[in-house]
């Protein structure tokens, strides 16, 4: 009777264990069904925002995902307001996230508390691609390279101050990093936004400001600003004239700023490998890579293990940064 109790017993499991699978199978396969939301956690408008649309707009096609994919941004602290609602959305591939440096890999040594764990509570799907950011200066002031700058700095240590798009945000942490390398001492502004930093810094308020190179290039390119050096390993295309600033004399810096598709931790694995596969065709459109490299975005899509990989290894390297830098969770 006990043998008998202990077969029925393994029966009902691996009857139930099929009709999971079963079910799954079932759902992956009708995947997707309906509308699906795409959280951008920065403003409309910027960068990250057009990516995110541009991107939305080619899985929402036909021969792709067929249902509309929408953006839904949700900004503030740094990324991490948007980052932690997609990291509480239910785990069912109905819910995407435009993972970023921010978000993603400066976040946990700046706020203690996340309200998500960066690398438990995402599936990341593939990274889009990288760009840099450039280091601008009011015309006004009495420095024309990044040498005069630093000079200038050591000579007048916590004179000087430097506008950036908020605390956490990629352009803050790059100028930070400067900062120790360089050895000076300048102070930082936060704003809510590259936007209103880039405008104080044309009407003279602030003298220094980093910022996403796209943002940069037409007031730089009108005279309004001019820009030291970028923070890439190599030089624009946008701006071929202007040092790395490696090139410019701080071996080793190097700074890229990346966007990257996740969605909540825990998705079915065919639902995953779906969005994988639409997303890689979206990266791969000549259309779209020409629009992001237009937007000085270099496009690099990898998979889900490569970037679970990537994630890990940039969120150690912003950890030692902000250590260095002497910027403790808040």
């Amino acid at each position: 009777m006990k043998y008998v109790s202990i077969r029925w017993f393994f029966a009902c499991c691996v009857g139930v264990l099929g009709v999971c699978i079963a079910a799954i199978d079932l759902k992956a396969q009708s995947y997707p069904s309906k509308p699906i939301r795409y959280i951008v956690p920065f403003p409309a408008g910027g960068s990250p925002d057009i990516v995110g649309r541009l991107v939305s707009d080619r899985l929402s096609r036909p021969a792709l995902l067929a249902q509309q994919v929408v953006v839904d941004n949700r900004s503030g602290a740094g990324g991490t307001v948007g980052a932690a609602i997609a990291a509480r959305s239910t785990a069912d591939g109905y819910t995407l996230f435009q993972c970023n440096i921010a978000s993603n890999a400066i976040a946990p040594s700046l706020y203690s508390k996340l309200g998500y764990d960066v690398l438990r509570d995402f599936s990341p799907i593939s990274l889009i691609g990288s760009t840099s950011s450039a280091l601008v200066v009011y015309p006004g002031q009495p420095f024309n390279s990044l040498g005069e700058l630093i000079r200038y700095a050591k000579q007048n240590p916590g004179k000087l101050s430097y506008g950036s798009s908020g605390n956490g945000t990629s352009p803050h942490l790059s100028m930070e990093l400067f900062k120790t390398m360089a050895k000076v001492d300048i102070v930082h502004i936060a704003y809510r936004g590259a936007a209103p930093a880039l405008a104080d810094l044309m009407g003279g308020q602030v003298p220094v400001a980093m910022s996403n190179i796209p943002a940069v290039i037409a007031p730089v390119q009108s005279g309004r600003m001019r820009v030291l050096a970028v923070t890439g390993l190599k030089r624009s295309i946008q701006i071929p004239l202007v040092p790395t600033m490696i090139e410019s004399g701080l071996e080793g810096y190097y700074v890229s700023s990346w966007y990257g598709v996740c969605a909540p931790a825990g998705i079915p694995t065919p639902v995953l490998d779906t969005l994988h596969s639409q997303v890689s065709r979206v990266l791969h459109m000549p259309d779209v890579v020409q629009r992001l490299t237009d937007l000085v975005i270099d496009v690099t899509p990898n998979g889900p293990v490569e970037f679970s990989a990537f994630i890990r290894s940039e969120t150690r390297r912003w950890a030692q940064v902000a250590h260095d830098a002497g910027l403790s969770a808040q």
